[in-house]
């Protein structure tokens, strides 16, 4: 019989408070825009139907804190921060340094919508499970930016 993992999960009022501390570490501006922003994708990512494991779950918080800007300032670094801490939380403590680093860029490319969901998940599960990205991954992952470059460039 397969082994059920059991995930754990924050409250609101953590993902707050390591916002703030990245906004007075970092700069930037305090606030919430809309905390329902913030509440749902807790919520949401606690439903094993839509989210059945821990790589579905940690795209899912990392895009919502990203693209439904909860806070006023620092969303892209809230969802790195708010994503290692969900990794570390839940005994992946190797990946998190990995992650963390990736995930900078990635972060910018989710806000940017050069990296949608569906790519953000394929990077998850590789910085999660994988050495390193596969050459497909790769590939896809430069041509999206550079589809997005050339597309800035002539509009």
């Amino acid at each position: 019989m397969p082994r059920v993992q059991k995930i754990f999960y924050f409250d609101v009022t953590h993902a707050i408070n390591a916002h703030d501390w990245i906004i007075r570490n970092s700069g930037g501006l305090e606030g919430m825009n809309n905390i329902g922003n913030l509440e749902s994708p807790l919520g949401h990512i606690k439903n094993d139907d839509y989210y059945p494991n821990i790589e579905n779950k940690l795209t899912h918080l990392v895009f919502a804190v990203n693209k439904n800007h909860a806070f006023t300032d620092g969303n892209k670094r809230s969802s790195i921060v708010l994503g290692a801490y969900f990794l570390e939380l839940n005994g992946y403590d190797y990946a998190v340094t990995r992650f963390v680093r990736q995930m900078e860029n990635i972060a910018v490319w989710v806000a940017k919508n050069t990296i949608g969901k569906e790519l953000l998940g394929q990077i998850v599960y590789s910085l999660v499970f994988e050495d390193d990205y596969s050459e497909e991954l790769k590939l896809e992952i430069v041509s999206r930016v550079e589809a997005t470059e050339d597309q800035r460039q002539n509009d």
